[in-house]
């Protein structure tokens, strides 16, 4: 089952608990939560205070993806009762093993991101002990940008290797997703896609959401 995770980077934070439950009406699986601190990436969003306002405003768990540097300083900061998942970058970890290790503490499922041009083979140590994989198709940073093609046959060959390792983690494409790719990068292998201003920079968000659930239905 793929799940639709639209990301609250796009959305009208003075409308925030209407714009989740929209998502959520429509078929959205998870909430994405996008953090950046300026110095991993070239943009500040937010940080632990908006991610407690976070709770309770749907039913729907939290996919936290930390665009950050030295992530192990924060991690508990976004660990919420809705939580799921907590990503980090490979290229944010000085010591991804013990990141991930530390994610794992504190109840949550650990995520791993790989920038478009860092390769696949940077994570053949730690392949089996994540909960999911996060292809990057777009320089992380901002919305809005354009899919880079490349990031899709990455998806492709990080499935085939799950499939030849006999590994249970999922795969989550983030980045320039909207209703034209969407279905394109669920046929390469994404179980989890997200999409931000497709769904949150519209007028109406539970119809968008609907739009790709209903895609995702069809595969």
């Amino acid at each position: 089952m793929i799940q639709l995770a639209p990301s609250i980077l796009s959305a009208d934070f003075s409308r925030l608990g209407a714009h989740l439950a929209e998502a959520e009406r429509g078929g959205a699986g998870l909430v994405h939560v996008d953090v950046m601190d300026g110095h991993f990436v070239p943009n500040i969003s937010f940080g632990a205070a908006v991610m407690k306002c976070l709770e309770g405003q749907t039913k729907l768990p939290f996919d936290v993806h930390l665009m950050i540097e030295d992530p192990d300083k924060y991690l508990e900061d976004f660990v919420a009762g809705q939580t799921e998942y907590i990503t980090v970058h490979q290229e944010a970890c000085r010591h991804l093993d013990r990141t991930i290790e530390h994610i794992k503490s504190t109840g949550v499922k650990a995520g791993v991101a790989l920038n478009p041009a860092t390769p696949l083979n940077s994570l053949d140590a730690i392949l089996p002990q994540v909960d999911l994989v996060l292809i990057m198709s777009v320089n992380p940073g901002f919305g809005g940008q354009k899919l880079i093609p490349y990031t899709l046959e990455k998806i492709k060959e990080l499935k085939e290797r799950r499939l030849a390792g006999s590994m249970a983690f999922k795969i989550e494409i983030d980045g320039g997703v909207n209703l034209e790719n969407a279905g394109e990068a669920a046929k390469a292998g994404a179980d989890i896609i997200v999409a931000g201003s497709s769904v949150f920079g519209k007028e109406d968000a539970e119809k968008q959401a609907k739009k790709f659930t209903d895609i995702f239905s069809k595969m």
